[in-house]
């Protein structure tokens, strides 16, 4: 990710790990699942049960490593090896590499999705295009490029149904729509300034994107790419994720050190919840967030400290800080 902050840079250099909580207890214990972790400065992949809230395996992965998407099986994570040309492919068990799949010179893969229908889907930011890779673990697996024409198209999302995926391009101020059947032109407009986080409501009929140099995040119509509604957030939000209910959709404001909760049928902030605070933010370095299955719980990277938080949703209280290895980013979790 490049960032254009100095302070954030600086912090990116600090290396701390906060004591972590008490581990869950009981029911929340039994049906905890698996998070999984990129670490972007120490080329590593980390898997942490969240029962105990302990690391219990870390193993090399490859350069710069960003984005992950868990399997629809559960056995395999995928990872964006952004330092690199590769989507890595590993086993959620052992952690052990059963495939490494090419996406051709100066790809930088970064956004990644694991889809429903088995295929994934990752952005080559090297390229300025988006890859389909069909059945990614067969003997027939097979590779469609599609172009955005756009610079650093950095974040993904895919429909449903998996004919259509969107990107935001932090370069370009854009977000771009593309075609992966029908492989008409790619349609792009301009949406506030540095586009880079983006998430798709669960009926997929609302494109939300947080634009992290206006402060600012959109409700877009998928399909028109007009957007409908616009929303002051907290400063420099570098994420948004829709919960899987649908009801919010929450951004990761990094100079404060906090979530802005969006109510995405009246597109307003209803509360902010503090993760860490304007005066630790730039030690803590929060990027990447992460829902839980119910929607009980927010995973908040912070990279800097080397850390995750781990958000009760309902209270807003920081309940723990997980292990992330050295300057964890991109997370995927296993129910």
């Amino acid at each position: 990710m490049r960032l254009t902050l100095a302070a954030g840079l600086a912090a990116l250099a600090i290396a701390g790990c906060a004591p972590m909580e008490g581990p869950a207890t009981g029911a929340d214990a039994a049906m905890a699942p698996t998070l999984f972790v990129a670490a972007k400065r120490g080329n590593t992949l980390s898997k942490v049960d969240l029962a105990t809230g302990k690391e219990v395996l870390r193993l090399p992965s490859c350069t710069n490593p960003h984005e992950l998407a868990t399997a629809p099986d559960g056995q395999h994570v995928a990872l964006a090896c952004y330092g690199g040309t590769s989507v890595d492919i590993f086993r959620t068990d052992s952690l052990d590499k059963v495939a490494s799949i090419d996406l051709g010179a100066n790809a930088r893969p970064h956004g990644i999705v694991w889809h429903a229908n088995g295929d994934i889907y990752a952005t080559a930011e090297g390229r300025k295009s988006v890859f389909w890779i069909k059945a990614p673990l067969s003997e027939t697996r097979a590779l469609f490029e599609s172009a955005t024409g756009k610079e650093g198209s950095h974040m993904l999302a895919v429909s449903p149904d998996g004919r259509t995926a969107w990107t935001t391009d932090l370069g370009s101020r854009t977000v771009t729509r593309v075609d992966l059947v029908t492989r008409r032109a790619p349609l792009s407009v301009t949406v506030g300034e540095e586009p880079e986080g983006i998430s798709l409501s669960p009926d997929g009929k609302t494109l939300w994107v947080s634009a992290r140099g206006s402060n600012q995040a959109f409700a877009l119509d998928p399909q028109t790419m007009e957007v409908r509604a616009t929303v002051a957030t907290g400063r420099f939000p570098l994420r948004i994720a829709v919960r899987p209910q649908g009801d919010v959709a929450v951004t990761s404001d990094l100079q404060d050190g906090s979530l802005s909760v969006i109510d995405t049928a009246t597109a307003k902030v209803i509360r902010t919840i503090a993760v860490s605070g304007p005066a630790e933010a730039q030690t803590r370095f929060q990027v990447t967030i992460l829902w839980s299955d119910d929607g009980r719980r927010i995973y908040v990277a912070e990279t800097a400290s080397d850390t995750v938080a781990e958000v009760d949703y309902a209270s807003g209280k920081v309940l723990r800080r997980l292990p992330g290895g050295e300057g964890g980013d991109g997370m995927a979790i296993l129910p």
